[in-house]
């Protein structure tokens, strides 16, 4: 089969298209055929080497596909070959045209669902249920900010609070990127460009605040976000690409609380939480990936520059 391999940690021209063997499944595996792959910003530090978690050399990209059941193995019950799957993770690494799987790693995909939507459901989803509703808490009636509304997470945090009763203010850089955040589900979208977004976002609360902010820019907006909290107020931070200064009074007279995450830290119990919920949405039609660019799988290097470029809108995924 064909698959990216990096020998090196390095920028994105250490993605290499090769040829690789076959994988086969051992006992409680399974191999997925790739029909689409997501890109995430981890998959870059991961590439870069800058994660606290460094892979082997030589390794395969990639935590997000959706395709179907290749081959399975022994003692695996409820999977059949043929079936239509997403991962939450893989084994081999998911920029391939086959990836090796664990069996609880792989979870039906629904019929309402294509292959390129479910290859950004799992990082993105996870990640903005965990953050909303296992760290942060959120509850129907609160104000949640959706710091960076047009990216993969950010559109899911949008959808998921929406549909779970929060009220949902959005930002994003460009009209476009707007647009896409008003159309799928917020309540209020606002310009993080412009000058006066902060007095925007405090009036939209009525003075009060917000009660979660889903953060993907921590570095660049962590300290601001402290000032836009109500009483009790939380900051979920799931993005962070460099230190940052910020007055601890601002979250003391709030009684606020700065929450990090790595989608990866939860449990079994929790992961199994996170993709029931995400299920029951994707099913009902309350969540609905969205596409932003499509790649050939041998241009992941492409597809790593443009999941880093500002104005995200959708999720950017690879095709074999």
């Amino acid at each position: 089969m064909k698959a990216i391999r990096v020998h090196e940690f390095g920028g994105p021209e250490v993605l290499k298209w090769e040829e690789v063997p076959d994988p086969a499944p051992g006992p409680g595996q399974v191999v997925v055929r790739i029909r689409a792959a997501g890109v995430n910003p981890v998959d870059t530090y991961i590439r870069s080497g800058a994660y606290a978690v460094k892979p082997q050399l030589p390794y395969t990209p990639g935590a997000d596909a959706a395709g179907f059941i290749e081959a399975v193995g022994s003692g695996v019950a409820g999977l059949t070959r043929g079936e239509r799957v997403y991962t939450l993770r893989t084994l081999s690494g998911a920029y391939a045209e086959l990836t090796l799987c664990d069996a609880g790693h792989v979870r039906p995909l629904p019929g309402n669902i294509g292959f390129t939507q479910g290859a950004g459901i799992s990082v993105p989803y996870g990640t903005a249920y965990r953050g909303l509703f296992q760290r942060a808490r959120a509850v129907a009636g609160e104000t949640v900010l959706v710091h960076g509304a047009s990216g993969g997470v950010g559109l899911a945090g949008v959808q998921l609070a929406r549909a779970h009763g929060l009220i949902v203010i959005g930002t994003a850089g460009t009209e476009r990127g707007r647009a896409l955040a008003r159309e799928q589900g917020a309540h209020h979208v606002v310009d993080h460009n412009s000058p006066g977004y902060l007095d925007e976002i405090r009036a939209i609360s009525g003075g009060r605040g917000v009660d979660v902010i889903l953060e993907m820019l921590s570095n660049v907006n962590l300290g601001k976000d402290l000032t836009l909290l109500s009483r009790g107020g939380r900051v979920v931070v799931i993005g962070c690409r460099g230190s940052v200064e910020i007055n601890p009074r601002d979250a003391m007279s709030r009684d606020a609380c700065i929450l990090g995450m790595v989608l990866f830290n939860a449990t079994p119990q929790e992961m199994d939480g996170i993709h029931a919920g995400i299920g029951a949405g994707l099913a009902n039609g309350s969540l609905r990936p969205v596409v932003g660019k499509e790649f050939p799988l041998q241009e992941a290097a492409a597809a790593h520059q443009a999941v880093m470029a500002p104005g995200a809108s959708g999720k950017i995924v690879l095709v074999p």
